[in-house]
């Protein structure tokens, strides 16, 4: 899956982090500051490894199988954390999650929203150097029954998570907020 760059990608980020209905406050203060940063014209992709810019741009894609959500233990974070990785300059984040689903997992993505389920901001943990991650978190088929494939360079383990098991104090400081929000988004 391709998005067409014609149209300048930021403002194509821009209504795709306009088009999420924040949970809660803090979700509203962190879609607001993306936006600020977005119209400031500072750069939003990462360009250098590790963390040029300190604050670039990131996905999240999450698969899903009934109440199962599949977690990977990451190297470098040293926590479990959705898939995901960061948007090449000029990549829409769709095409982004779309890419780095195939090279992490070796399959497809099938998306159960064209639309990220929320945004968040957040530093990042593990190894150094700490930076800023902001981060769109797209929803994704997942099958529990498959046997999953990883790229060992990236992953210790993987694992599929019941949503009520899930070690929301051993990853992303944003998981137990995104997990109410997914209930809801299930559920509607």
């Amino acid at each position: 899956m391709c998005y067409n760059v014609p149209m300048d990608i930021r403002e194509q980020i821009k209504q795709e982090v306009e088009g999420i209905a924040p949970l809660d406050a803090l979700e509203g203060k962190h879609q607001q500051e993306v936006l600020r940063w977005i119209n400031s014209g500072v750069e939003i992709f990462r360009i250098k490894k590790p963390a040029t810019p300190p604050r670039h741009l990131v996905v999240y894609f999450i698969l899903v199988d009934g109440e199962h959500m599949f977690l990977c233990d990451h190297i470098k974070g040293q926590s479990w954390l959705p898939t995901g990785g960061h948007v090449d300059e000029n990549e829409h984040p769709r095409t982004a999650a779309a890419r780095e689903c195939l090279e992490e997992l070796y399959i497809a993505a099938e998306f159960l929203s064209d639309k990220p389920l929320m945004v968040s901001i957040a530093q990042t943990v593990g190894v150094p150097p700490v930076h800023e991650d902001v981060m769109l978190w797209y929803v994704l088929k997942g099958d529990r029954t498959q046997e999953m494939q990883y790229d060992a360079g990236e992953f210790n383990g993987v694992k599929w998570f019941h949503f009520d098991d899930i070690p929301l104090d051993q990853g992303d400081p944003n998981m137990g907020r995104f997990l109410e929000k997914l209930r809801s988004f299930r559920e509607g």
